[in-house]
């Protein structure tokens, strides 16, 4: 029997319900959720959540990831810093169906103040959805990996 992929959620405090809501529809779909916090509304520092769940699937322990923050904006920054992470904040289907196709993304950002949760959700199936084409994208995304190196 094939095992789930897993997918790693983190979030800041800006974000803790709508990343619940987001790990219990990945669920639904049939991954394995590795929610790797916070849970508990205090302030936190969304630098060093991007930073971990990109460290998960920077390491091959996560497939893909999915981080929010209250924008997306900054919990993406932190995350693509991290070698091998191709992060992008969506706030539409399109976007997500096209960084995953086209730019080869393995970590999907939402803002919380930005989509309410049935737009997230849509947003994520598009995103999970959504296989890299290659071909001439392979070689973008070649291109991205030797600037990071």
């Amino acid at each position: 029997m094939t095992q789930p992929t897993r997918i790693v959620l983190s979030s800041d405090h800006a974000a803790i319900p709508l990343r619940q809501a987001v790990a219990r529809h990945v669920e639904s779909l049939g991954y394995e959720v590795v929610d790797i916090g916070p849970v508990t509304p205090e302030s936190t520092h969304y630098p060093a959540h991007g930073e971990a769940a990109a460290q998960r699937v920077a390491s091959g322990d996560c497939a893909l990831g999915i981080i929010l923050c209250g924008t997306g904006q900054g919990i993406m920054m932190a995350a693509n810093k991290v070698k091998g992470i191709r992060c992008g904040v969506c706030s539409d289907t399109f976007s997500a169906r096209m960084i995953r196709a086209h730019n080869d993304a393995n970590i999907l950002s939402l803002g919380a103040r930005v989509v309410g949760e049935g737009l997230a959700l849509e947003i994520v199936e598009a995103f999970l959805g959504t296989e890299f084409e290659g071909g001439r994208h392979g070689t973008r995304v070649d291109m991205i990996k030797a600037i990071e190196a």
